[in-house]
Formats: structure tokens, C-alpha cells, sequence
């Protein structure tokens, strides 16, 4: 599958495209910014685990907004 430039792609892909990268962008920001202020005692695991995690997306920050907090 060839790559295409952004020019070349029609106007629904270049919104779905952005749309995705904003919902990535919101996802990264709300777990992060509930890791850090968020207790080592109500996280499942190291918090340094689960910050490196919350890089790979955009399944990082869904497994710890789903998976890494206790008592939610």
C-alpha cells in the first residue's frame, strides 16, 4: 500500500485523520494528568510503567484509564 500525500487524500479522510489525532492527543492528556496526581497507593503498578505506557498509542492511555486505577 503506497503512501499518499495529504493533497491527495479526500476531505472525510483529512477530517478523520485530524479527528483521531485529537481524541489520541485528549486520551494522552486526561491519563497523564491523572497519573501524576492520582496516589501511588490507587495505581495498579508502577507510575513510571504507566507513564511510559501512555506513550504507545492509543491503546496506552485506554489500558490505564481502564485498567491501571483502583477504586474508579
Amino acid at each position: 500500500m503506497a503512501k499518499r500525500p495529504w493533497s491527495e487524500l479526500t476531505r472525510p479522510q483529512q477530517t478523520a485523520i485530524v479527528v483521531v489525532g485529537i481524541v489520541e492527543v485528549a486520551l494522552t492528556t486526561v491519563a497523564m494528568i491523572d497519573l501524576v496526581r492520582r496516589p501511588s497507593t490507587l495505581v495498579r503498578g508502577p507510575k513510571l510503567a504507566w507513564a511510559l505506557g501512555c506513550v504507545v498509542q492509543p491503546v496506552g492511555p485506554i489500558a490505564y484509564l481502564a485498567l491501571g486505577r483502583k477504586g474508579v
